[in-house]
């Protein structure tokens, strides 16, 4: 019987990170459930071995029922009928096997029905699942729009749709439109209210939905007659019992085909505002899509991990020239450059989760007493981190997927261009990763007033001042020297005072940003697990590789070579 969490002892190495004791505190109120709900801990060991527990049912039920079903599930996909989602037999036993597992609802409180999961284990089963089938991910996943309704809704819907979630009730966020993709605010889906209905009602079309015939849905619509941008917009929960959507079509996809994603048709759809009018796309969408972010960040880790065993376990098997492949360098190191790039992706992963936990944990806190100084700093901190951290971490992790995919089908050879092989599906799977919920270019453009105001290197300059093992020391000198080229590059750009010529350049600067904060992690990885070494010394060997590149690169190009890219 296969275990995805015992078999990967990298995710106890970071659901035991210093940092839980901080946020299982903060989560737990003082573990003053437990005086309301037998299930719920008494102290910060017994949370620890409640997620322990919880991540080894997650384990097996990747291993033995969603792992299995992927290829099947893949092949035949789900269907419309009658305007309707029928979901492949397959997909229809993991959602049954997840929530007879009780893994809906997973972060949601207790009080509403759920498990009151920190993010970090939210994540972390989304990592384990979408190592077994990426597309299920996307189903099991968007339950994590319970967080923004928790957030933004009133407490009547809180109490309506949460225990719905927990029970076992599918989610979708409804945002893209044909002419409305990555420009959310050209939005025209029209909402009206009904003075007659005393509710409001939902006409326009949809498209791009990732499973659109969920039950619940949040909706992003054009509220405010007469208007074209952003302050328009609001957002709209949509209860699938209440009719007037209809599915027309599921797209025909290269991957991730388990997961429908759907063109909608709203006619007169009854639809409950959620929080207030005009705040749709300027403050609750942000959220939404800043946890999406995240959730696409374990999707492609998990396919990271599923390609680097595959990989793996094809190149010791094969044999060529009278011995495995694996012995021959041009596979070994493909072979250890996936694996560095998947241990990169999850330190990465986890450490912006936890700053995610830490500062929305604080942000409710906050509704239910005034935060002291050290709170408030605490929670400026964490969010501003987990601002910067969300587009670097979405942007390698999934560039990484990708390419982790590609070198999973070259050591496959001819063999891995056939569907035979999972890298076949899996090389599929992961091209959408850097594509949805905000393209790799995107999150350059979220990510470059970080390096511009100093985020980046204030957090890079405190994990140099943390102590490291003595025979890590070499290591932590090559990073302090890619920092400082990070800086004479930085400077270089924002001298010249140009903002095309650092639009330019952003990608070079976020990416350095980035290869460096990833090597800091991996070397704090390594410093409490040895086992994390031999990736660590890959991953800053090849950091600083590209970071040399990127610098050539920059002080070779002065602003008038801009004219030679324009078409």
């Amino acid at each position: 019987m296969a275990n995805f969490y015992l078999d990967n002892p990298s995710l106890k190495h970071h659901l035991q990170h210093p940092l839980m004791k901080r946020i299982v505190e903060l989560r737990e109120r003082g573990y003053a459930d437990k005086d309301q709900y037998d299930y719920a801990p008494v102290d910060f060991e017994d949370a620890m071995d409640s997620y322990d527990k919880i991540m080894e049912v997650v384990g097996e039920l990747c291993g033995d029922i969603v792992a299995p079903n992927a290829e099947q599930v893949d092949h035949e996909g789900p269907q419309v009928n009658n305007n309707r989602v029928t979901y492949a037999p397959g997909t229809q036993q993991n959602l049954a096997a997840a929530r007879q597992a009780g893994l809906m609802g997973l972060s949601v409180a207790r009080r509403y029905g759920g498990l009151n999961f920190p993010m970090v284990g939210f994540i972390m089963v989304s990592d384990m699942i979408a190592r077994a089938d990426a597309g299920f991910c996307n189903l099991w996943a968007l339950q994590d729009c319970a967080e923004t309704l928790y957030e933004f809704g009133n407490e009547e819907q809180r109490r309506q749709f949460l225990p719905q979630v927990c029970a076992g009730s599918t989610m979708s966020m409804d945002l893209t439109e044909p002419d409305a993709g990555s420009d959310l605010q050209a939005v025209m889906l029209r909402a009206t209210y009904s003075e007659s209905d005393q509710c409001w009602r939902l006409n326009g079309v949809k498209r791009f939905i990732t499973n659109g015939d969920s039950d619940i849905h949040l909706v992003l619509a054009r509220s405010e007659e007469g208007t074209k941008d952003g302050r328009g917009l609001s957002m709209f929960i949509y209860d699938k019992r209440d009719g007037g959507v209809n599915v027309r079509r599921i797209e025909n996809k290269m991957g991730i085909k388990g997961s429908p994603t759907c063109e909608l048709t709203f006619k007169n759809a009854k639809v409950q505002l959620c929080g207030e009018r005009k705040l749709g796309l300027i403050k609750y969408v942000m959220s939404l899509m800043n946890g999406a972010r995240l959730g696409i960040m374990a999707q492609a880790t998990g396919l990271s991990e599923a390609a680097y065993r595959e990989a793996l376990a094809y190149a010791k098997d094969r044999r060529q020239f009278g011995k495995a492949i694996i012995e021959f360098p041009a596979v070994y190191e493909m072979i250890a450059n996936i694996k560095a790039k998947t241990d990169a992706s999850r330190a990465i992963l986890y450490e912006t989760a936890r700053f995610v936990d830490i500062y929305k944990t604080l942000e409710d806190i906050q509704k239910e007493r005034p935060l002291d100084d050290a709170e408030k700093a605490e929670l400026k901190k964490y969010k501003r981190l987990a601002d910067a951290f969300t587009p670097i971490g979405k942007a390698m992790s999934t560039e990484y997927c990708n390419q982790n995919a590609y070198d999973a089908i070259q050591v496959h050879g001819g063999s891995g261009f056939m569907k035979d092989y999972p890298c076949e599906r899996i090389y599929r799977d992961a091209r959408i990763t850097n594509i949805y919920e905000g393209t790799t270019q995107l999150q350059v453009v979220a990510a470059i007033r970080h390096v511009t105001t100093g985020t980046y290197l204030n957090q890079i300059k405190e994990y140099e001042a943390a102590q490291y093992a003595p025979e890590l020391e070499p290591l932590k000198k090559r990073l302090s020297a890619m920092t400082a080229v990070y800086e004479e590059m930085v400077k270089h750009v924002a001298d010249v005072k140009d903002g095309e010529y650092l639009d330019f350049h952003a990608r070079r600067l976020v990416e350095t940003a980035a290869h460096i904060v990833l090597g800091y992690l991996l070397l704090q990885d390594a410093d409490r697990n040895p086992e994390f070494r031999r990736s660590a010394e890959i991953y800053v060997q090849y950091g600083a590789t590209e970071v040399n590149k990127m610098h050539d690169f920059i002080l070779n190009s002065p602003i008038e070579a801009l004219g030679n890219y324009r078409c």
